[in-house]
């Protein structure tokens, strides 16, 4: 499979300035698992904006969420 690199930078959310893997979201994923974190389009904007990528992070981005719907992450499209 091709990597679709300029169609991801479409709808990357990361902030980091000069992420060497913004749009490439399979290196993207390895690098923040290997880790222990969690890429950009999994928080919301808020969120994103800490640069704090942590599981626990996620889920009091998560949890947030749910009390304040407005807050929804959405940022993988589906």
């Amino acid at each position: 499979m091709e990597c679709q690199k300029e169609e991801n930078l479409k709808g990357c959310p990361c902030s980091y300035p000069d992420c060497p893997r913004k749009g490439i979201c399979c290196e993207c994923i390895k690098y923040h698992l290997a880790h222990d974190e969690l890429p950009a389009c999994c928080f919301s904007k808020e969120a994103e904006k800490t640069f704090d990528r942590s599981f626990e992070m996620f889920i009091k981005d998560q949890k947030r969420s749910k009390i304040n719907p407005s807050i929804n992450s959405g940022q993988v499209k589906k």
